[in-house]
């Protein structure tokens, strides 16, 4: 019996909060909230060539979490992968000045205000998972994918 799985591809831009506030609001999803079988998948590594991050965004409904309105993330997966479930532009929910401030952008500087846009974020990855029905890939796309993962 096949999982139905969702990926998760999370903006790797560390100049910006809007990029420490999608990764962490990523990873709380993965830890915490995730409501199907979710999976992170390395933007690096997935602009860098990696078959199976690229792999896995085409049989499995991926979303993808940009920082900011450059959506380097949703851009980079529909140009490798084909189109995506969704996207998540975080300067959208926590404002463009907060998204593209540079002076808070490690996990120690982050105050509960920002905590709270992580909360605000990682709700709105898991509403978009659920907004997402097995009913709309083929059946193919749950038998596993070329990654090894079933």
């Amino acid at each position: 019996m096949s999982v139905f799985k969702v990926g998760v591809l999370s903006c790797s831009g560390e100049e910006c909060l809007g990029g420490t506030i999608s990764r962490l609001a990523t990873r709380k999803v993965l830890e915490e909230l995730k409501v199907v079988e979710t999976v992170t998948l390395c933007l690096p590594l997935y602009l860098a060539g990696g078959k199976e991050e690229r792999n896995f965004a085409k049989v499995f409904p991926t979303i993808s979490v940009d920082g900011c309105d450059k959506l380097c993330a949703k851009r980079s997966t529909e140009k490798y992968s084909g189109k995506i479930s969704g996207f998540i532009d975080v300067s959208k929910i926590i404002g463009s000045e907060n998204a593209l401030n540079t002076t808070i952008v490690r996990n120690k500087d982050l105050t509960d205000e920002h905590l709270q846009m992580v909360d605000k974020v990682a709700g709105e990855i898991v509403k978009m998972i659920g907004s997402i029905s097995s009913d709309s890939f083929s059946e193919k796309s749950f038998r596993g994918c070329s990654c090894g993962n079933e």
